[in-house]
């Protein structure tokens, strides 16, 4: 082969890849930082692009889509000192190429972190049971504080959600076991109310008992009066009549002493006879 033709082919050859290097076509959503000598020179928007090779760069390629950011999960100490595990995902854009390539290290890593001490020092404001059920709060808190660095670092926060916000596992220990303290003491008091009901009730029977049985008591003196005042009226000044009742009486008492299922022996006075027959004398003399 001849020198000539070497030459020939040497050229072609860097011929088609100075145009390789000259042309670059970007697919949709997608855009290049071009470096001149090392220097910010233009950005290259999806589709066909020209440079000029070996002066121009592309240094970085950045896509413009939505970026999903996982913010991995972290320990959160909360106002009132309880420990809660949290963690996050973010939703960001690349707005500014510019800003994201030349404004900080690695934009990814730096929102992902932003997030986490914002999340931290929000989270750190509140109470156990005021970030256990404030999703909503903390996620708008949380955009609004970062979007002011976002947009620095040309990208926007479209969007962060709370994945997981649940106490640690000591906590949730600490918690099961006061919820159970809780459930006793609810437990002792429906227990002594219960029997505080109990005994108001038993004595308010007990009362409402001795009430009725001194109203009967009284009716009972009340009609033992009554019947004594009509005895003395029917008999009067005669003593016959009321000695007649009361032997009537004395007889019948005995009588009942006689017939009942434990006497054994009935007693009799020893001068029976004496006092039946005064008793029937004095009720003749009174005839």
């Amino acid at each position: 082969m001849s020198e000539g033709l070497l030459v020939v082919i040497a050229v072609l050859i860097f011929v088609v890849v100075t145009l390789a290097k000259g042309v670059r076509i970007l697919p949709q959503g997608e855009e290049w930082i071009v470096e001149r000598l090392g220097k910010y020179h233009g950005t290259l928007k999806p589709g066909l692009n020209l440079i000029i090779p070996y002066l121009d760069n592309v240094a970085y390629k950045l896509v413009t889509k939505d970026i999903i950011l996982d913010v991995q999960e972290q320990e959160v100490i909360t106002r009132d000192n309880a420990v809660i595990l949290t963690n996050a995902i973010a939703f960001v854009k690349v707005t500014d190429p510019v800003k994201a390539v030349y404004g900080v290290t690695d934009f990814s890593e730096a929102i992902r972190n932003l997030i986490m001490t914002t999340l931290r020092s929000i989270v750190g404001e509140m109470e156990l049971d005021e970030a256990l059920s404030s999703r909503d709060k903390i996620k708008a808190r949380l955009r609004e504080s970062i979007a002011d660095e976002a947009v620095d670092w040309g990208l926007t926060v479209k969007s962060v959600e709370i994945q997981d916000i649940k106490p640690s596992e000591s906590m949730q220990r600490a918690m099961e076991m006061q919820a159970a303290a809780e459930r006793e003491r609810k437990a002792v008091v429906t227990r002594a109310e219960g029997a505080k009901q109990s005994a108001i009730l038993e004595a308010e029977a007990r009362l409402e008992s001795a009430k009725r049985d001194a109203n009967a008591q009284v009716m009972l003196a009340e009609a033992s009066a009554e019947a004594i005042r009509r005895v003395a009226a029917a008999v009067g000044n005669e003593a016959g009549p009321m000695m007649y009742l009361l032997g009537e009486k004395y007889i019948a008492s005995i009588e009942r002493m006689g017939a009942a299922d434990n006497a054994k022996l009935v007693v009799l006075p020893a001068d029976l006879h004496e006092t039946v027959r005064g008793l029937m004398g004095r009720i003749g003399k009174a005839v």
